[in-house]
């Protein structure tokens, strides 16, 4: 049993009864809504021992149920044994939602607490919406994890940096007139930033304070006149401080953003209320009224300038050559015996941080091994870390922080002899992923319309995933960029040239593998015609695809002449760069599939 989880959840029920709640929800974000947040803000993993990077946990005051979705439910079913939460698997038909959970558990009349500060405004609202038909109500003012949280970690006070304008390309000043446009045609002439992707950014800074991310905790309010970063000031050193002098940017306590909004006596204030928390919503004086709409900042940030795509070249160039010089060792270290998931992942690591610019890992890398491979997310510890055979499927998806740009990349590959039914599977991935890689598209078209491309050969066996497909990869920022996306649930934005996306389709089977393969891609221009523009993907992963468990019968010659176009483009790339051995082995990795 986990006792310490058990004595939290008695812990916060001896709270709640003292604080007339009768359930109280722990999201996964933190006060600027962010996918990957600091330790301070993960309530919801201090609370139920879960820690993957998506979930929602509810405790009342007799249940604990824990919602993530597919890409964890073998990993949360294991962290949440022998505690009080159930796993509720979610965007599965047969369970129920939160506020659907919840009206069954409670009477009416009933109060379910959410912190303000960590809860996005418009889930606050919709909280509100749905369980007051069951005449629920919903209190926002406690912050239970503040008392009952022993040794808490503090909020990071780790200093900030420029981005030069060599890596950024445009100026803060730059974006700031393009953000104030943004403003006016929405008649607002304040603007609330909370999202700290959206911060680094336009300001041309960028942090240590999460995990993989080069993020700093801070908010900033633009007007029309002036800017203010809210912000620990320790973390501003001279030189930061200069930069923001030189940008017409204020200094401000992080501490005192409240303050500031309460006291803003503009007309309006743009705030994109699914990144926005409860708490700054409701701090905003009552004589301004509130535009809620998508952050123009995020879909400025999407579209890439020339000097971050030649960063991305640049880095996925160096990322090539350390993939190259891992996957050359790997196979030999493995029949030498004695590498486990750990090790080989330290090992990717090392080759990586020799390259120039290397700053970090940009997410902790998936290593897993034969049936560890069907967990998608899957990320080995001590207790689970298993040795390499020279058999089977290694799934290993990794990636980088280059301060000229950032990496992902999904390479599936056989350590030795594979079945047919791993053969199989593997080359239905590489169909869905060559088929995407090659489709031309109008200009505009959403990454839902282009995501059956990629799962089309596998729907014909029956056969899916529950992840998206892509996603965008961000300048020498978080891994995970959106709003753009390929995925089966609608997503709206249009894609645009000098946009990333990612082609990362897979299969799992539970008990056996885990299969997927991916490049980083940008999208360009293919043709204009009589029907308008339309766009194409371009290949920036530069990295041989195993050829060994492909069942090359299942492959068009489309197929194939994809493949080999691909290969000799990563032959052609990164043999200048390497010594004879390695490129020898990179001449035999991209030999033709015929």
């Amino acid at each position: 049993m986990k006792q310490h989880i058990i004595d939290r959840v008695s812990a916060l029920r001896t709270y709640m009864k003292a604080n007339g709640l009768h359930a109280f929800i722990f999201p996964s974000t933190d006060p600027h809504c962010g996918e990957y947040i600091p330790d301070h803000w993960k309530t919801r993993e201090w609370i139920s021992g879960f820690n993957g990077s998506a979930g929602t946990a509810v405790v009342t005051l007799e249940k604990a149920a824990l919602w993530t979705d597919s890409r964890y439910f073998i990993a949360a079913e294991e962290q949440l044994s022998g505690t009080p939460f159930v796993l509720m698997k979610d965007r599965l038909p047969s369970t129920p939602s939160i506020t659907q959970w919840l009206t069954k558990e409670l009477k009416e009349n009933c109060v379910v607490g959410v912190d303000a500060w960590t809860y996005p405004t418009n889930e606050v609202f919709r909280l509100k919406e749905e369980l007051g038909k069951a005449y629920i109500t919903i209190r926002t003012d406690l912050n239970p994890a503040a008392q009952l949280w022993e040794d808490r970690p503090d909020i990071p006070k780790n200093e900030v940096e420029i981005q030069p304008m060599k890596y950024a390309g445009r100026s803060a000043t730059e974006k700031l007139t393009d953000i104030r446009s943004a403003m006016q045609e929405k008649n607002c002439d304040g603007m609330m930033v909370a999202a700290l992707d959206e911060i680094a950014w336009t300001l041309n800074l960028r942090g240590t304070d999460i995990h993989c991310n080069p993020l700093f905790v801070s908010y900033l309010f633009i007007t029309i006149n002036d800017c203010t970063l809210y912000i620990n000031k320790e973390k501003i050193t001279p030189s930061v401080e200069q930069h923001l002098k030189e940008n017409h940017v204020n200094i401000s306590s992080y501490e005192d953003v409240v303050h500031g909004l309460e006291n803003y006596e503009g007309k309006g204030i743009l705030m994109d209320c699914n990144n926005v928390n409860y708490k700054l919503y409701n701090s905003v004086n009552k004589g301004c009224w509130i535009e809620d709409c998508p952050s123009p900042i995020a879909l400025m940030r999407i579209v890439k300038n020339d000097t971050e795509i030649e960063g991305y070249r640049r880095s996925m160039l160096r990322d090539g050559i350390a993939m190259v010089k891992f996957l050359k060792w790997l196979k030999p270290a493995v029949i030498a015996g004695g590498q486990t998931e750990i090790s080989i992942d330290k090992k990717l690591t090392s080759f990586r941080a020799e390259q120039e610019n290397y700053r970090d890992i940009s997410f902790d890398t998936i290593a897993g091994y034969g049936e560890h491979g069907a967990i998608v997310h899957y990320e080995a510890t001590p207790e689970t870390d298993i040795e390499l055979k020279p058999k089977r499927l290694l799934l290993l998806d990794s990636g980088a922080q280059y301060q000229d740009g950032t990496t992902d990349i999904t390479r599936t590959i056989a350590l030795g002899p594979v079945s047919d039914e791993e053969k199989h599977d593997y080359t239905l991935v590489l169909k869905g992923h060559i088929h995407l890689a090659r489709i031309k598209f109008p200009e505009g078209s959403s990454g839902t319309q282009l995501d059956v491309c990629a799962r089309y050969a596998m729907w014909q066996e029956g056969i899916n995933y529950l992840h998206g497909t892509g996603h965008g990869v961000g300048s020498y920022l978080c891994v995970h960029e959106g709003p753009h996306q390929l995925r089966m649930n609608y997503m709206p934005t249009p894609l645009r040239a000098n946009m990333t996306l990612t082609n990362e389709p897979g299969i799992y089977k539970t008990g056996k593998h885990g299969i997927r393969i991916e490049n980083t891609q940008l999208i360009i221009p293919y043709m204009d015609g009589e029907f308008g523009r339309f766009l194409q993907f371009e290949p920036l992963t530069l990295c041989p695809i195993d050829t060994a468990p492909i069942d090359s019968d299942m492959l068009n010659k489309e197929e194939k002449q994809w493949l080999n176009d691909y290969h000799k483009m990563v032959y052609d790339t990164l043999a200048p760069y390497l010594d004879y051995d390695h490129r020898q082995w990179l001449a035999e990795a991209t030999q033709p599939v015929l």
